[in-house]
């Protein structure tokens, strides 16, 4: 919550919107691909927040949030800097694609190094010259492939105010998950911010209700850091939906390859021994039912109409904290 003055990417930043461009490299046409970076700041001090999406370039449902938020003003705070970079991997996004150019996946090469592979370089350039400026990050993803993640917050439970902020948010789903190893959320909460993950819907796909929950969450995480009153659009939207915090959780596998049909519903519970889906040959020789192996909230589903045995069908909660809440 600093009054110094704020240069990021070698300019200082004014009151109002600026506009900057990541120019870290070239394509091998020598094609220029610039990352552009939308800086809204307040008159008054505040915090600043940063919200990214895109660090997979197939993953559009988070640029879609960040879009929304841009062209309707909801990026512009009384108090403080809200930094946004809707298409972190525009490379990504350009091919439709998870990786970046050189193959790597973007977020397994942080915080990268200044001489590394090309992913590494961005990766560093993004830890040295716009992390250092925020107090606080939301970074939206959604699942891989054909998996359809419901509308929720991964957090380290183990920071107290991470966790608090993942019960502003609002998602139903709180997922209690470690940071994984060379992650933009394991490299943020090593420079000590604070970084939300949010994960809704699946890859090259819009979902209104995702969107619709990664707004919200998002503005109740502007309200509650006192960067602008959104409490008149929050009474709007209603009372925020029950938290279930997910403390562990697993996969339930495909038991053989064939066509497979989903029969329940994303976010709904579950008992165990309950039919999921079932999975059959082409031909209509056999069909085999898929069932809870647990009592448990489904998380995730896998859309996919044709899986190979082991596929990961259902991601399903085995232990949780439904009247989870945090302190004031």
């Amino acid at each position: 919550m600093s009054t110094k003055k704020l240069i990021i990417l070698g300019k200082e930043i004014k009151t109002g919107q600026t506009i900057l461009n990541m120019d870290i490299a070239r394509l091998h046409t020598r094609t220029r691909l610039e990352v552009p970076v939308i800086i809204e700041k307040a008159k008054a001090p505040g915090p600043t927040l940063l919200l990214t999406a895109g660090i997979h370039g197939n993953e559009v449902n988070g640029i879609e949030i960040i879009r929304r938020m841009v062209a309707e003003g909801l990026n512009k705070p009384t108090k403080g800097t809200i930094i946004c970079i809707p298409v972190v991997n525009v490379f990504g996004f350009l091919n439709q694609d998870r990786q970046f150019p050189d193959g790597r996946d973007l977020n397994r090469m942080f915080p990268g190094t200044k001489s590394g592979s090309l992913a590494s370089r961005f990766a560093y350039f993004v830890m040295n010259e716009i992390i250092p400026f925020i107090d606080y990050c939301i970074d939206f993803h959604t699942g891989g492939a054909s998996r359809f993640n419901y509308s929720q917050i991964r957090v380290d439970s183990t920071n107290q105010e991470c966790l608090k902020l993942a019960y502003v948010f609002g998602a139903k789903f709180i997922i209690d998950a470690d940071p994984r190893d060379k992650s933009f959320r394991e490299s943020l909460s090593k420079k000590g911010k604070i970084a939300l993950l949010f994960e809704g819907g699946k890859s090259l796909h819009l979902d209104k209700n995702v969107t619709k929950s990664g707004i919200q969450g998002t503005l109740n995480i502007i309200n509650y850091l006192g960067m602008r009153d959104y409490s008149a659009e929050i009474a709007q939207n209603g009372p925020p939906s029950e938290r279930v915090y997910v403390k562990k959780s697993h996969w339930i596998r495909a038991n053989s390859s064939g066509m497979y049909r989903r029969v329940i519903r994303i976010g709904e519970k579950v008992v165990k021994g309950q039919k999921i889906g079932s999975i059959s040959d082409p031909y209509g020789d056999y069909e085999k039912n898929i069932v809870a192996t647990n009592d448990g909230y489904i998380i995730c589903s896998n859309h996919s109409p044709i899986v190979n045995q082991g596929d990961a069908l259902i991601h399903i909660s085995t232990e949780i904290d439904k009247g989870f809440t945090v302190d004031s």
